[in-house]
């Protein structure tokens, strides 16, 4: 049984890491491509009405810069209307966005102030800006994101390039804290790899997208042909994107479009952000699972596949792995005490071939992870640095071995809200910080 463990293990460990050597092969095509190609921000044909919303829950350190960032856009100012939505909140949200509102530079524009005592969260918030929308598409921005000048332009030209397949456009999203301390610039990798390497790659090589949290627009009738966004999600960004395929329709990448988001500066902040994240995809991938076997189109079950893979099947190994490991070093410890004890998990009679395997797959794993992160900041100007590889080789260490931690969490918490009948759609808010 220990040996059908260990082979399991290693070779799962293997296809993941194929996997991922495949997606950082589409992202390099992807960027050798587009690397060439001039951003010249030209006059569109059109210019459709966007309905830009931004929900805030107790967001008064943030949401004044965010909402003047919007306000600024390079975009006519007429085909704009930004609803501001101050959602349950305690502090001063709502005292800041009016106070910002007010100001005469801004006198004229068509922006609503909405003061939201209603439930289901972001997505609640969302539906709720559905119904008034006058938009012919939705746009959406966190109160932490401040979207860069040009980053609508980016998103409703390439909507414009396909308007009947690309129901939803996404950019991408930088760290505007990323020097504060190791953590944020351990984020700040792990966002860039995922930004400019997985997204970038299975857009390239499958023509998936996935929408993020912020930084995108869908178009408002489709919404409301789906039924809007699910009330209560973790992940609603998730949920809709599967939605989305299902109809198949597309969800394009707009590469140039860039909002600068903040990140968690504590290890208790992004532990308990990244666990309601972790447990949003499970839940997504628990629902959608059915699709690997009923007649839904190729890019769903490419998805729940990939997803079911990362969430479920590899964490699994690794976690499997990281017992194999301590078991043996814990034993061969404890024989220098007591001789007779024997290794758990070995081949044969010598325990040579499994450490040999073992670490070839970690001197992979490791190669792997600092490669993506050398090329995913070799796509960005000035940050492939000397001190990015050192922190790669540092974060592969600490940084992302939390995510097993919180990868475990969250299969215990799904699994027990689901035996509880608990509610386990509870929103932590992440804490934010002066720039």
């Amino acid at each position: 049984m220990s040996e059908i463990m260990m082979v399991v293990t290693l070779v799962s460990i293997w296809l993941s890491l194929l996997m991922s050597i495949i997606t950082l092969s589409g992202a390099t095509s992807f960027w050798l491509k587009h690397s060439q190609i001039r951003a010249d921000v030209l006059p569109l044909k059109r210019y459709p009405m966007i309905t830009l919303v931004v929900p805030a829950h107790n967001e008064e350190i943030v949401i004044a810069q965010t909402a003047k960032a919007i306000l600024e856009l390079n975009y006519p100012q007429d085909k704009v209307e930004l609803l501001l939505y101050a959602d349950n909140c305690s502090d001063d949200t709502l005292k800041e966005m009016h106070k910002l509102i007010a100001q005469p530079r801004y006198f004229g524009r068509n922006a609503k102030i909405i003061n939201r005592h209603g439930t289901g969260g972001k997505a609640g918030v969302l539906n709720d800006a559905l119904k008034i929308a006058h938009g012919e598409y939705i746009g959406v921005y966190d109160a932490d994101a401040i979207p860069e000048r040009n980053a609508l332009y980016f998103l409703v030209q390439k909507a414009l390039e396909d308007p009947e397949r690309y129901v939803a456009v996404f950019g991408r999203n930088k760290t505007r804290n990323a020097q504060q301390n190791f953590l944020t610039r351990c984020i700040n990798q792990e966002i860039v790899v995922t930004q400019r390497i997985q997204h970038c790659g299975i857009w390239h090589m499958f023509k998936i997208g996935r929408i993020p949290g912020t930084n995108f627009i869908i178009q408002t009738s489709f919404v409301k042909s789906i039924g809007g966004w699910r009330n209560g999600a973790l992940t609603e960004d998730t949920d809709i994107s599967f939605k989305i395929m299902q109809q198949n329709r597309l969800i394009a990448l707009a590469y140039n479009s860039e909002a600068f988001q903040q990140e968690p500066e504590t290890v208790h902040d992004y532990y308990f952000q990244r666990l309601r994240w972790a447990k949003g995809n499970y839940q997504v991938v628990i629902h959608n699972f059915k699709h690997l076997f009923d007649r839904s189109n190729w890019r769903v079950k490419l998805e729940t596949f990939y997803y079911s893979c990362t969430f479920f099947w590899f964490n699994a190994a690794i976690v499997l792995s990281d017992v194999i490991f301590f078991a043996n070093v814990v034993t061969l410890l404890l024989r220098l005490v007591v001789p007779s004890l024997t290794v758990p998990f070995t081949f044969g009679e010598s325990n040579i071939l499994i450490a040999q395997l073992l670490l070839f797959n970690w001197l992979l794993m490791i190669n792997l992870y600092v490669l993506q992160i050398s090329i995913a900041m070799s796509s960005q100007f000035g940050q492939a640095t000397t001190s990015q590889l050192w922190l790669a080789l540092a974060s592969y260490f600490t940084y992302s071995q939390l995510f097993i931690v919180v990868s475990v969490h969250a299969v215990i918490s799904v699994t027990l809200d689901a035996i509880l009948h608990r509610n386990g759609n509870v929103w932590v808010k992440t804490k934010r910080f002066d720039d």
